[in-house]
């Protein structure tokens, strides 16, 4: 872990605008990453860290190259948990000699051209509310189906390291009006 056991970043990172990165790769090719956070979202949207389903991702741990579920998984994740408000784990690329795309973006991420990543989910449960701010919906309630490396994400926290946490908790609406839906429908962010 980067963390010390206060929660604080180790020596092996930095703060650099609003993101902390490594001062060099992890030497075994496995790089902690933060998943998803509680922050508003590129859409305007919050997904709950508490509302995460993880078992089924768990069976089959796969991160992919920006979402595309039709080529090949360019690595898996470990440890992938929940933990201060923080859904997070480790990225393990490819080998080179079984696949050279894969870890082509293991090594683009070693060397820091590539930073972020996404999460690929079906939502349960969302609340609809008037909160004061820009966000109108927040995800209460999703499985996880895979993460991807990705050169854009929606959530601007979502990047290697798991120094990152969210910067305020929304969990209960500022105003009154909340509606829940139950909802079938897959979604990447």
């Amino acid at each position: 872990s980067l963390l010390n056991s206060r929660g604080e970043a180790r020596e092996e990172v930095k703060l650099y605008l609003g993101g902390l990165f490594f001062k060099e790769a992890p030497k075994d090719g496995r790089y902690p990453w933060v998943f998803s956070t509680f922050d508003l979202d590129r859409h305007e949207e919050r997904i709950d860290p508490k509302g995460w389903r993880l078992e089924n991702y768990l069976k089959n741990p796969v991160v992919l190259w920006a979402h595309d579920s039709r080529i090949p998984a360019i690595g898996n994740a470990e440890g992938v948990a929940v933990t201060g408000g923080v859904l997070g784990g480790t990225v393990c690329f490819n080998e080179q000699s079984i696949d050279p795309f894969g870890w082509g973006i293991g090594q683009r991420v070693r060397t820091g051209v590539i930073r972020a990543g996404s999460v690929g989910f079906m939502v349960e449960k969302v609340e609809v509310t008037d909160s004061g701010d820009k966000s109108r919906l927040v995800i209460r309630q999703q499985e996880l189906l895979e993460f991807s490396i990705c050169n854009v994400p929606a959530n601007p926290f979502a990047l290697g390291s798991r120094g990152i946490t969210h910067t305020e908790d929304i969990s209960t609406p500022k105003k009154q009006e909340v509606r829940w839906f139950d909802l079938v429908a897959p979604s990447v962010y």
